[in-house]
């Protein structure tokens, strides 16, 4: 059985283990570190405007993993550079929005302040660990730089800290590693360094934009494990940008989920995968191979997403949709809470209206 079945499985529970871990050190307790209020990073080429993220909201809370899921050109990994004022220049620009760490709108910080926040408040795992390391300097020297940059450690304490840092991401033989390059390491081992270098200042926030693309099952798992085993040690929030829904289900405590640059629908794991609100969520879902079914062609969602620069009207995924009418081609759809029995769960869908409603099984 997959995690996602599980999660799908009526009357499946929790083991008792996992339940008693959630109840003890639950979301639910944790303060709110970060939140996003319709936010807007527009790309402005000399061919089209491009709004690659229009009007994005959600809150991160201590010691909790937010998931965001979406295909390609959804406006994921945008939002996640917005949140960091890293949005790619010269045609990037926000326009738009609040983004409050700990109460502090980083849209109003100056350039200087916001050096100091990103690498020890708030850090990024980007998807290619190849491109996230200098090939011209050690792993040592690369992790004594994150140490420099959070100014955390003692500078006399910096190469136990080094060493320390990459034994915490299960490196062998951590000695010896310090003084080898990037080239001299395999995919999976330089993913756990990137790792390493984003948790060494010991931030409040971690963004992991698809951590595991380029990783084997095996060392995939591994991975997971680790992030996991970080956050339940140091109560670290997280992001985790991913396309995988199963790692969403065993990673992630709430998740949103994002179509041309708005998120769709937001709400807990086990809700969403329960009770998907949104006809796109739905059809997300059912793209997912389930063991208990032989088919010769794997379901696929009808049409494309919207182009870039292409001017939308109304609900985004109306092209696409099966139960699209003319309203749904003319307005965009407000925000219906409640979904699940609980605020927290909420999609953006003219046919809520009805209460009743939800997307029929393909």
């Amino acid at each position: 059985m997959t995690t996602v079945q599980k999660f799908r499985g009526e009357g499946r529970h929790e083991r008792g283990a996992e339940r008693r871990a959630r109840a003890e050190e639950g979301p639910e307790r944790g303060e709110v570190i970060l939140e996003v209020r319709d936010l807007r990073t527009y790309l402005f080429t000399k061919r089209a405007l491009v709004k690659a993220v229009d009007g994005v909201s959600f809150y991160l809370r201590r010691g909790e993993t937010l998931g965001i899921v979406g295909e390609s050109g959804s406006g994921k990994s945008i939002t996640a550079l917005s949140l960091l004022r890293m949005e790619p220049k010269p045609a990037g620009r926000i326009v738009g929005g609040e983004v409050l760490f700990r109460g502090e709108d980083l849209l109003e910080k100056s350039p200087g302040e916001m050096r100091r926040i990103r690498g020890r408040r708030i850090s990024m795992i980007l998807q290619d660990p190849q491109t996230s390391l200098n090939p011209v300097f050690t792993i040592g020297n690369q992790l004594r730089e994150a140490f420099a940059t959070a100014r955390r450690v003692e500078r006399s304490r910096w190469p136990a800290a080094v060493v320390d840092a990459l034994r915490k991401v299960n490196i062998a033989d951590p000695e010896r590693r310090v003084s080898t390059y990037p080239h001299q390491l395999s995919g999976g081992m330089k993913q756990r360094v990137v790792g390493a270098i984003a948790i060494s200042g010991a931030p409040d926030i971690v963004i992991a934009d698809e951590p595991t693309t380029s990783l084997d099952l095996t060392i995939q798992a591994q991975y997971l494990r680790l992030i996991k085993e970080l956050q339940r040690t140091t109560s670290v929030g997280i992001i985790f940008i991913t396309h995988d829904f199963g790692i969403v289900a065993k990673m992630c405590d709430r998740v949103a989920v994002m179509y041309a640059g708005r998120i769709v629908e937001h709400g807990p794991v086990r809700d969403l995968f329960n009770n998907p609100s949104h006809p796109y969520t739905k059809a997300l879902l059912d793209s997912v191979p389930r063991l208990e079914e032989r088919t010769e062609r794997l379901y696929s969602i009808p049409g494309h997403p919207p182009r870039a620069g292409e001017e939308l009207v109304g609900c985004r995924f109306a092209p696409r949709c099966a139960f699209a009418d003319e309203r749904c081609r003319r307005e965009y759809p407000p925000v219906f809470a409640g979904l699940s029995g609980r605020d927290e769960h909420t999609a953006d869908c003219w046919r809520l209206e009805d209460p009743t409603w939800r997307p029929t099984p393909r």
